[in-house]
């Protein structure tokens, strides 16, 4: 029987959704017509505040015309073309401008460029151009992964292998030999922290533990999140990369930033890398890449890695991997815009100059019925409540439902409510979503 609950909605039941209850959700569809700016506009006519920037992703907000305009024109000169052994101008061009202002210092910059298609498929490019990294510099034993607890790293086989989210993991088999470090939040230490907290730079010694126990000549690759976003934003303890970093040099491991969601202004600098002052071998990218407009990934090397793999006959091909849509020509013309939008408009460093309005709006929720944490950093928020007796998540899920139905978006993982607003949100706007939330948190209560 098909689910149709009003003349204007479409029919629901051929479309199996991603991460959704779908039984649940065709019951009472939430359904998003149009967007513009901060706001998307319901199927119901109803204007909703998006506190999540869509999924992280939309970074200089809705409906930019400018992308919009040189999508259009791209597919009209050139629509696709391969990648496999041929090129196309643009996909150079973008390449050039990423590089300029890649993760890294100067002279130390990951300026050597690698497409994808999402972050699921940067995170699986990384973690293979790792283990060919080493087995090209003589180092063949070296294809163990280690991720962390809580971390989230996409959908690919080896993404979910160093991924930690359990109910990711639990149906699907991993790659041999990944293992983990413990995650880094500490309720007990570290409640209602500004910025990065001041206990657990000794959980980095989990790396240490694990050399320990498999030994570093198995190792190929460390990757963690800087901020750790779709667990329920997990900010790393302070010295903690800064250990992590060292540890991998001291044993020959490379370090990856899985940085799909802090790439591209979320905390105030291009990247998460240059925000921290930490440099790792690998940075995986996606969302803000194209502010959500055409799906793109990138992953950014250092010439250590890339170089590393430049050598023998010249006629054979040094990573054997790739992807059909790897620098799709319309997804490349979105790019650049969104880099020129980015740069006019100041959005890769806005984030700093919100940061203080923004942990005072959000920090002054403190108080309300079951919020047990608030976490900040950037134009990130967290916010942990308190589960229901044998209904972990419900109680966050109806804020949710509730907070939708008053006007504003939000996401949800168990119990924690997670926002990442557009970098063109304003103060009215923080006020506009403290206000929203705090009665929806009343009322859960």
């Amino acid at each position: 029987m098909n689910v149709h609950n009003k003349p204007n909605e479409p029919v629901l039941d051929s479309y199996w959704m991603p991460f959704t209850a779908n039984r649940q959700f065709k019951a009472a569809p939430r359904l998003l017509a149009s967007a513009e700016g901060m706001y998307y506009t319901s199927a119901d006519g109803r204007q909703v505040l998006d506190g999540t920037a869509g999924l992280w992703c939309v970074n200089a907000g809705h409906g930019r015309r400018q992308i919009a305009s040189a999508v259009e024109r791209q597919l009209t000169q050139l629509d696709f073309a391969p990648s496999f052994q041929m090129g196309h101008p643009i996909a150079f061009d973008f390449a050039e401008r990423l590089a300029e202002i890649a993760p890294g210092p100067d002279g130390a910059k990951l300026d050597r460029v690698f497409y994808t298609g999402s972050g699921s498929e940067s995170v699986d490019t990384a973690l293979k151009m790792a283990i060919a990294y080493q087995r090209a510099i003589g180092q063949g034993t070296r294809t163990r992964l280690i991720g962390r607890e809580r971390g989230y790293h996409g959908v690919g086989f080896g993404g979910i292998s160093v991924g930690g989210i359990l109910n990711n993991r639990r149906v699907f088999p991993q790659l041999a030999g990944s293992d983990h470090l413990r995650h880094t939040h500490d309720l007990a230490k570290n409640a209602f922290v500004k910025g990065q907290p001041e206990h657990g730079v000794e959980l980095a010694d989990d790396l240490e533990r694990l050399v320990a126990l498999h030994g570093a000549e198995t190792i190929a690759a460390c990757i963690v999140e800087p901020v750790a976003g779709s667990t329920g934003v997990l900010i790393p303890p302070k010295g903690y990369l800064e250990k992590l970093r060292a540890i991998c040099d001291k044993h020959g491991i490379l370090l990856i930033f899985d940085e799909v969601i802090t790439g591209f202004g979320r905390l105030g600098a291009a990247f998460a890398t240059d925000y921290f002052g930490v440099t790792p071998d690998l940075v995986t990218t996606a969302k803000g890449l194209t502010n959500g407009a055409i799906p793109m990934g990138a992953v950014f090397a250092s010439r250590k890695v890339h170089d590393a793999l430049m050598h023998g006959p010249e006629n054979a091909i040094e990573l054997f991997h790739g992807y059909t849509y790897s620098g799709h020509p319309a997804a490349c013309a979105a790019g650049i815009v969104t880099l020129d939008i980015y740069r006019d408009e100041g959005l890769l460093t806005r984030a700093a100059d919100l940061e203080d309005d923004w942990q005072t709006a959000m920090h002054s929720l403190k108080g309300l019925p079951h919020v047990i944490d608030i976490r900040t950093i950037g134009l990130i928020a967290g916010i942990e409540l308190a589960s229901r007796d044998g209904a972990p998540g419900t109680r966050a899920y109806d804020v949710f439902v509730d907070c939708f139905e008053k006007g504003l978006l939000i996401r949800v993982t168990g119990d924690i409510i997670a926002f990442s607003p557009p970098l063109i949100a304003e103060k009215k706007h923080f006020e506009d979503i403290v206000s929203i939330l705090g009665d929806a948190l009343k009322r859960a209560a």
